[in-house]
């Protein structure tokens, strides 16, 4: 096998997307999560550090990106978050290809990326995975962690793709309603790659 099988996995805020991409990874298959390697651009002497701080004076603080500020310098400025895209997009692109790269031997790698389809990252993948739950089931997670309200959450559902339009791009749908299931999908869904690969 030249390279490995790419599955792009993806889904909604409050879908079960992270408790998926820990059982991948369980089942030994190397995952790249998008959100971590942000956060280790912005971090210490993250790679991001002194070029944000460059382009938005006054939102790096000890060496690492203060979120909060930088937060508030792209809602004061609607041509900040085009900027912000352009240094930090690269970076990640480019650790996201040296991950896949590093583990050329493997047959199966999973990309965990919360904005697949609004970044155009599904292009990449051999096939796409979307992890769903009913819309009750979402909302009540969510606002069980106690870190946003109810207003907070249907803001940023309006902001994302809907549920419905990533189900009906995806190549296999996971229904997140219980960890055994969820837990049962996963392996299935290696079998049938794999499977597929060697067939």
């Amino acid at each position: 096998m030249s390279r490995p099988f790419i599955l792009g996995l993806t889904g909604s805020i409050g879908m079960g997307k992270s408790t998926t991409a820990r059982m991948f990874a369980e089942a030994g298959i190397p995952v790249w999560d998008a959100d971590a390697t942000v956060h280790d651009l912005y971090g210490p002497s993250g790679a991001a550090v002194a070029a944000i701080g460059a382009a938005f004076p006054g939102t790096v603080s000890d060496g690492a990106v203060d979120r909060a500020r930088l937060r508030q310098a792209i809602r004061a400025d609607d041509t900040a978050l085009p900027r912000l895209e352009a240094i930090v997009h690269p970076l990640t692109s480019a650790a996201r290809q040296a991950f896949i790269a590093a583990h050329g031997q493997d047959d199966i790698v999973v990309l965990d990326i919360p904005l697949l389809f609004e970044t155009g990252a599904d292009a990449l993948c051999d096939a796409v995975l979307v992890v769903s739950a009913p819309p009750e089931v979402q909302r009540a997670r969510v606002l069980e962690r106690g870190t946003m309200t109810g207003a907070e959450l249907d803001l940023i559902l309006s902001r994302q793709m809907s549920d419905a339009d990533k189900r009906a791009r995806a190549h296999h749908v996971i229904e997140t309603r219980t960890l055994a299931e969820t837990r049962t999908a996963v392996h299935r869904l290696i079998d049938e790659i794999r499977s597929r690969r060697h067939a």
